[in-house]
């Protein structure tokens, strides 16, 4: 295994890392004014997310700057062609970012109702987008000899990116709820089981059409991830059924490492293939840094990374306990999420 084959797969584990737990906060974005039903459950539901959220974008900065570091023709032509839908996830998630901190600021219901959509459109956008993204990123695009991308927005809006989107969006969802299960105590807690049984069904159908669909384009050993994401959201819904929360999450958790796992080993050896001529597709060998960068980021990684990941185990741990209505004080109204 060579240095552009370990970063490639470093690459891959940053984009599990960032979808696996920035998943479950995307989905509890999107469930905000459904299981919300006062200001109260609203605020329960926002600081189950409030001490992590923004650290699990971090996954995100670390997986953009590792590609750029590493695969630096791969990352400018993902940029220029997929310009609009990354900027558009940048917005939603510079909006949502916001509307975690300005809701609080005024005691207002419509100021707050405003922005909890804001809350819900930023969780729903990216989600979807990224697996568009993804979608296309496995499928192929069109590179000319210069791998610049030929098409518009447009053309990444076919058949299969969209389902990969609503895939994606549903599998979140669900991760959210079960997640929600998890962190909360009482009426709440029980509408966010019911409720993860319906998005679990959701998720098994629109994911398993999605994975099918991969496995038929991308052959090869993708039919054995698949299947192992198929079979561990069957049995985070089946958790769910018998109150088994942790179980549940951890199921949910585990099906989007196998569905990331499925798209990564599709697109080996290729990280952007061409759908005009296979000849300019872009590999791990011609998209990548010299030897002595990824050698010199080899070292950088080794030494900080354990020490991110203890650092976000440790708040993690912190912050494990369940919320109830009284965890939310009467006079916290105008309060910024728990941090």
């Amino acid at each position: 295994m060579t240095l552009n084959d370990v970063w490639f797969l470093l690459i891959a584990v940053l984009w599990t890392g960032y979808f696996v737990l920035e998943g479950f906060d995307f989905g509890v974005g999107m469930l905000l004014r459904v299981l919300g039903r006062d200001e109260t459950e609203r605020r329960m539901l926002i600081n189950t997310i409030g001490p992590v959220w923004d650290g699990n974008e971090v996954w995100l900065l670390v997986a953009g700057g590792a590609t750029f570091a590493a695969f630096p023709l791969w990352y400018s032509s993902l940029f220029s062609g997929f310009y609009l839908a990354l900027l558009l996830i940048l917005v939603a998630l510079i909006l949502r970012g916001v509307a975690f901190e300005f809701r609080g600021k005024l005691d207002s219901p419509r100021w707050r109702a405003t922005w909890d959509w804001i809350i819900v459109g930023g969780s729903a956008v990216p989600a979807v987008l990224w697996g568009v993204a993804f979608a296309n990123i496995v499928h192929g695009v069109p590179l000319d000899a210069g791998h610049h991308v030929t098409g518009t927005f447009l053309t990444l809006l076919n058949g299969y990116s969209l389902l990969g989107g609503l895939a994606l969006a549903s599998v979140f969802a669900f991760h959210g709820s079960v997640f929600l299960a998890l962190k909360t105590a009482g009426e709440i807690r029980s509408r966010a089981q019911r409720l993860s049984r319906s998005l679990g069904g959701a998720a098994i159908v629109l994911g398993g059409c999605f994975l099918g669909y991969t496995v038929y384009e991308q052959g090869g050993w993708t039919w054995l991830t698949a299947t192992i994401s198929a079979a561990l959201l069957v049995a985070g819904l089946v958790f769910t059924l018998r109150d088994r929360d942790g179980l549940a999450f951890a199921s949910t958790a585990g099906a989007i490492i196998a569905v990331v796992a499925t798209l990564f080993w599709g697109l080996y050896p290729d990280v952007l293939p061409s759908t005009t001529d296979p000849a300019h597709s872009l590999t791990v060998t011609n998209a990548s840094s010299t030897p002595y960068t990824l050698h010199i980021m080899t070292w950088v990684a080794a030494i900080f990374t354990p020490l991110v990941l203890a650092y976000q185990a440790w708040t993690y741990w912190v912050f494990r306990t369940r919320l109830t209505r009284a965890s939310i004080p009467a006079d916290s109204g105008l309060a910024s999420p728990q941090r």
